[in-house]
């Protein structure tokens, strides 16, 4: 029943600002549906059918389509979370893990503002804003140069919506590796993002205040010197796909 009231909620209340403020992680206008379907509270069908009863949809429904799709590869290549999807990305070379690095990335002690306001509320609440959750694997990946299956079995442990398909699907399309990927030389610059999707800071306010203070924490990486290197592991992939 409480799924369904979210749900009669989102459709009457939200879904009208989904379009334009879907991607602000202090706006709350995303539909707070994924727990729901994860656990079978609701189901895809009863979702897509009641919003498009309500005469509307647009993007919303584009996202529930791109959810179920994550299965369909998921039904096609259920070592989808162990396996790169896109075999070229085995040659993808990982420098050795430093486990301080990763430490910092889980509880949200990178230096970086929106990489750690959403960490925090991940390690708070079990939910992170879409948005944030992509600028944060992208950082994890990207940045720090760490195996994306590393974010995956965190999501997986943290997330109370991770499932089987979406968590490594989401993951391996932040990497590179995955169906329809990110291209390889996009690589979300968190302090843009922040500007751009954060701009009054009310998220990283609510989450990461220490960053708003006078002696804010410093990044414990450089963000243009991993981002080349990000890009040369990136070009041995693209070699060692050509030879």
């Amino acid at each position: 029943p409480a799924a369904r009231r979210r749900l009669r909620e989102f459709l009457r209340d939200d879904l009208a600002h989904y379009d334009r403020a879907r991607d602000e992680p202090a706006a709350g206008a995303t539909s707070l549906l994924s727990p729901r379907l994860r656990w079978g509270e609701l189901s895809p069908h009863t979702v897509w059918h009641e919003t498009v009863e309500a005469g509307a949809g647009g993007r919303f429904l584009s996202e529930l389509g791109w959810r179920e799709f994550a299965w369909h590869v998921l039904f096609h290549h259920p070592d989808l979370a162990s396996r790169n999807l896109r075999p070229e990305f085995d040659a993808f070379p990982w420098p050795r893990l430093k486990p301080t690095h990763l430490d910092a990335w889980q509880r949200g002690r990178t230096g970086v503002a929106l990489v750690d306001a959403g960490m925090k509320e991940l390690w708070h609440t079990g939910y992170m804003h879409n948005r944030v959750r992509m600028v944060a694997a992208s950082f994890l990946v990207k940045n720090l140069l760490i195996d994306w299956r590393r974010g995956e079995e965190w999501f997986w442990d943290t997330l109370v919506d991770a499932d089987g398909a979406n968590n490594p699907f989401n993951w391996q399309w932040v990497a590179g590796s995955g169906a329809d990927a990110a291209p390889y030389f996009r690589i979300f610059n968190p302090q843009l993002q922040a500007r751009k999707f954060d701009s009054d800071a009310h998220y990283v306010r609510e989450w990461a205040p220490e960053h708003l203070g006078e002696h804010p924490p410093e990044p414990i990486v450089d963000l243009g010197e991993t981002r080349r290197a990000a890009l040369d592991a990136y070009e041995h992939v693209k070699r060692a796909a050509r030879a």
